[in-house]
């Protein structure tokens, strides 16, 4: 990437990131994110989030290149550097990601769209068990899976609540998707499945007004929902940048190493 390239600056509302941002903004010459080549973000990954999911509503699509002023920060870039902004970002690799596209469709027939950069997580609304029956491909693979809920989860998401369910990581570039269930009880031996990202996968809620039933895409949420479809969106791919030696592929591939 040439060092000229046109840069955008977004910041998080916290003390932290707003600091960085001013610290920052006497560094370079920084152009709105509609004139800009790339965004550099500043904050954490759920703020990383939310401006990948801007563009992916709004547009434009640019490269992102984060900056961990936040807590994990797994997306992100270290802050510090002896290196101008400019430079780290000129030299910065590139990892594609593909979203997710959720379309749920609630009790009352109201429809609702989402993006999902990590994952798309159904979830019991109350002490009831939810019942879900799980179709891949038009075919319907589990007629009642009971649980507590259950996720599909991207490469990228496969290392966040995804593993916390005991799902499998993924690596990046492998085209393939996560279905994960968060505690089941029956049938009690599944633990999921891996599927090729070109799937579409169908959940319906059984008994869904006795057993309500809410799905999150990321940070979006429907609640009561009836039907709940997901499929990549690899056209939609996004571009995460990196620091040379600290790529998303070497963090998740480290993650299988984690004692």
């Amino acid at each position: 990437m040439p060092e000229s390239q046109r840069l955008a600056l977004l910041a998080s509302p916290t003390d932290r990131a707003q600091e960085a941002l001013e610290a920052l903004r006497r560094t370079h010459d920084w152009v709105p994110v509609e004139e800009a080549d790339t965004v550099v973000a500043l904050g954490g990954d759920g703020f990383l989030l939310q401006v990948l999911h801007q563009m992916l509503e709004q547009g434009p699509n640019l490269p992102v290149f984060g900056l961990n002023l936040g807590t994990v920060g797994f997306l992100m870039n270290k802050h510090k550097s002896s290196r101008t902004i400019a430079e780290r970002v000129a030299k910065a690799r590139g990892i594609a990601v593909a979203p997710l596209r959720m379309e749920a469709t609630t009790n009352n027939g109201e429809t609702a769209t989402s993006w999902a950069i990590n994952e798309v997580s159904l979830l019991r609304e109350t002490r009831q068990t939810a019942k879900l029956e799980v179709s891949v491909n038009g075919k319907v693979r589990i007629p009642e899976l009971a649980c507590d809920g259950v996720l599909v989860a991207t490469p990228a998401g496969s290392t966040a609540y995804n593993l916390s369910a005991n799902g499998p990581i993924l690596p990046l570039g492998s085209n393939m998707l996560a279905l994960t269930p968060i505690s089941p009880f029956r049938p009690r031996r599944w633990r999921g499945a891996i599927l090729p990202e070109t799937y579409e996968i169908v959940f319906r809620a059984r008994e869904s007004v006795k057993r309500p039933v809410l799905v999150v895409a990321d940070q979006r949420e429907v609640r009561d929902v009836s039907e709940v479809r997901v499929v990549a969106a690899p056209d939609n791919r996004l571009t995460l940048l990196f620091d040379r030696g600290q790529s998303l592929e070497e963090r998740i591939f480290a993650e299988q190493f984690m004692v």
